[in-house]
């Protein structure tokens, strides 16, 4: 089965070995440089949630450090995303046309790290056409005891769901719980892609290694973030053309 039938079946894709050990280094090296820079810098960088579902599997000590956007820290991460190996994927699932709406960087920390309820990401940027994906670039491995993704492959079927940002919980996620989905442990280079409407979260982090990830989303270039929302969009162009970017937008920051 091909990379588009089987996302369009399963709602996401495992991509084993996007970058290999060559290519990684030195996005290793600056996810690194990255963290370091964040812990100096005093500001808030704890993205442990809030909410009655984060704190059914979260400890009082947990953490996870989190930024938006790492290719404004870093130029060999905006090369990682405009690579041949990672776009190939990508345009296999959303066509030749790709725009990046913004990454994010977390970083798990051993035997602390934050867990994430099951949840969808349609909430927080939603698009006309729904064609959001996210891709999980995995800077270490990802085992299952380090708090990797987990997915309910199918589950982006049932479309928007209100009430599903994992901030608490619902009927839906009641009868998905997290503790039950599809683990997707992953090696260093590693991409996993999913969609925006596939249910998926993460356990804490037990184990006494780091996880840390890159995870990017991007969405169709004929699709279009809904008017209204204020989440940052980059909207810079991965792979083709930008068919609804304007004056006006191009000019603004979100």
């Amino acid at each position: 089965m091909g990379i588009a039938d089987f996302f369009t079946e399963h709602g996401y894709y495992h991509a084993k070995g996007v970058f290999d050990a060559e290519a990684l280094r030195p996005l290793a090296t600056d996810f690194e440089r990255i963290v370091s820079q964040l812990t100096a810098s005093e500001e808030q960088i704890d993205a442990t949630w809030d909410g009655d579902a984060t704190a059914t599997l979260a400890r009082a000590d947990d953490r996870i450090l989190h930024t938006h956007n790492v290719q404004k820290y870093s130029r060999a991460w905006m090369d990682g995303f405009l690579s041949e190996a990672f776009l190939a994927p990508v345009r296999a699932i959303l066509g030749n046309d790709v725009i990046l709406h913004h990454s994010k960087l977390f970083q798990k920390p051993a035997e602390n790290g934050s867990p994430f309820p099951m949840h969808q990401d349609w909430p927080y940027f939603p698009t006309v056409n729904d064609s959001m994906i996210a891709g999980i670039v995995h800077v270490s491995d990802a085992t299952d005891q380090m708090g990797c993704l987990r997915v309910w492959p199918g589950s982006h079927r049932l479309g928007r769901v209100q009430g599903a940002n994992g901030r608490q919980q619902n009927d839906l996620l009641d009868a998905h719980p997290i503790e039950e989905a599809t683990v997707v442990e992953a090696k260093a280079g590693d991409v996993v892609f999913f969609h925006y409407f596939t249910l998926h979260g993460s356990m804490p982090n037990r184990s006494d290694r780091t996880r840390k990830t890159v995870l990017c989303q991007m969405y169709a270039g004929t699709d279009r973030i809904e008017d209204g929302n204020q989440h940052p969009d980059e909207r810079l162009v991965l792979s083709g053309w930008n068919h609804n970017i304007s004056r006006a937008a191009a000019g603004q920051a979100m």
